[in-house]
């Protein structure tokens, strides 16, 4: 399997034509800026118990990280 990397130094086995390499389409949102509050969500926690994303912080500040996924 080769692997083939791209502009951005990402390394996949998909070839780089494939439509999951594509990037993001000339002036699709990527998301918040630093600094910008985040719309409050609830994620399971690693036993499974919902999590409130503001509620449970107590309004201390936190980092979110947003990963670029893998191609598989």
């Amino acid at each position: 399997m080769a692997v083939e990397r791209d502009e951005h130094g990402f390394d996949a086995p998909a070839p780089l034509e494939h439509p999951a390499r594509k990037g993001l389409p000339s002036g699709h949102s990527t998301g918040p800026e630093v600094g910008d509050r985040l719309p409050d969500f609830t994620l399971p926690d690693q036993n499974g118990k919902a999590i409130r994303f503001h509620e449970d912080r107590a309004s201390q500040k936190s980092a979110v990280v947003f990963f670029r996924s893998a191609v598989w």
